[in-house]
């Protein structure tokens, strides 16, 4: 049964909390990065991008030292404090559309090596082997992987118990999120979450397929050193609260077809309607849209000419790979071809037709959200979907809470 264990978090000190925490490194364009550490001696980014201090860009293992120096310097500083005895941390994240709760913790290596932790997505050696040397070098991990479990009632009972109590930090930040922290230091409720999470025959990870890999890897580097190197920080967040978008897919060409060739061709296993400028989005899996040469079109799927054998067979992006993107469009490899583009969002297929009108892609294809339950009976048979296949929220800040090794 899964294992979690309480730790002594890092966090920002209140009164600057809105301030120190970020979204994901990647997330920032060039402008927003520059303007983030030009005006807000308090960003986390300042520890992730070190060499502003220097008015250069360190790369390689000269930026993961300084990124341990800023680190350490944020904490004699007092702007990140320690706490002084482990804890269970309840976090609640409301955005404009939704509201989420969950349990941040450490969770065992030995668990995901065990398959007791589950996967659905292939990782790329080269990428864990980077990060693991990148947390060994800086000591601490700063976003945690989103693990889901099914609904338990007894540790919703113990998340509202807790909320009960006013929280530790409440803060917001100018993305409109609200954050709420309550730590869990008592001793008897520490025991109760631990022994409600063993009754959980498994967890499965939702994002941060390459964050697990790279904190196994460094637990068997680090082998017979303290017992933090053989835990990595999760939010543990049941599955009726986690939200899925779908990943919508863009080429930049119809493979030397005509448009013609290129719809008689898909026929063969779709049911093709032409909607004009009418916009259409699926409704259900096994439905497409497509936006091509100033027309959108909903694609049916032939259900007779397509045997759906394994999980993955039924998820519609694999579906899209197998009857469009690689036979027809010849398009192999998802993760390195050029090709292929992906995007998301409410008014994606808006951004899509601009695109496609501007001539910057040939043709857009909008797809279904794949579902919680698509996703557990994959890592359950030990299939990995396509690469760019899910979109999950919440997606967590980086600096919220801070794992030091």
């Amino acid at each position: 049964m899964p294992k979690i264990k309480p730790f002594k978090g890092v966090r920002a000190a209140t009164d600057i909390a809105a301030h120190v925490i970020t979204r994901s490194y990647q997330d920032y364009g060039k402008k927003e990065l520059k303007a983030q550490l030009k005006y807000n001696p308090y960003s986390f980014l300042h520890i992730l991008n070190p060499g502003y201090k220097f008015q250069q860009e360190i790369t390689g293992t000269d930026r993961f030292k300084l990124v341990r120096n800023r680190f350490l310097e944020f904490k004699e500083e007092a702007y990140l404090v320690q706490e002084k005895q482990p804890a269970f941390y309840v976090y609640e994240n409301t955005d404009p559309h939704h509201s989420y709760t969950g349990i941040i913790a450490g969770t065992s290596t030995q668990d995901y090596q065990d398959n007791k932790i589950k996967k659905h997505e292939d990782t790329l050696s080269l990428k864990e082997t980077l990060f693991k040397d990148y947390l060994k070098a800086v000591g601490f991990n700063a976003e945690p992987v989103l693990l889901t479990y099914k609904d338990q009632p007894a540790i919703n009972e113990i998340i509202q118990q807790v909320k009960t109590n006013l929280p530790d930090q409440h803060f917001s930040t100018t993305d409109f999120n609200s954050h709420k922290i309550w730590a869990v230091t008592d001793p008897e409720l520490i025991q109760s979450i631990e022994s409600q999470f063993k009754e959980i025959p498994e967890l499965y990870i939702a994002d941060g397929h390459h964050r697990s890999a790279s904190s196994s890897l460094l637990s068997q580097e680090m082998e017979g050193q303290q017992d933090s190197y053989h835990y990595f920080m999760s939010l543990l967040i049941a599955e009726s609260q986690l939200r899925i978008y779908e990943f919508n897919r863009q080429v930049t060409d119809l493979n030397g077809l005509s448009k013609q060739d290129f719809l008689i061709q898909l026929d063969q296993h779709f049911r093709i309607q032409n909607h004009g400028n009418e916009l259409y989005k699926p409704s259900k899996k096994h439905h497409f849209s497509m936006y091509l040469d100033g027309d959108f079109y909903s694609l049916y799927l032939r259900k007779s000419l397509y045997k759906i054998t394994t999980p993955l067979q039924d998820l519609d992006t694999q579906m899209l790979y197998e009857l469009v993107l690689k036979p027809i469009l010849g398009i192999e490899d998802l993760r390195t071809n050029d090709r292929i583009k992906y995007s998301y969002g409410k008014h994606d297929m808006v951004h899509i037709k601009e695109r496609v009108d501007k001539k910057e892609i040939e043709v857009g294809f909008g797809l279904f959200p794949a579902t919680v339950e698509q996703m557990k009976s994959i890592a359950d048979a030990e299939l990995r979907m396509p690469p760019k296949s899910t979109f999950i929220r919440p997606k967590l800040p980086s600096g919220l809470i801070i794992y030091e090794f």
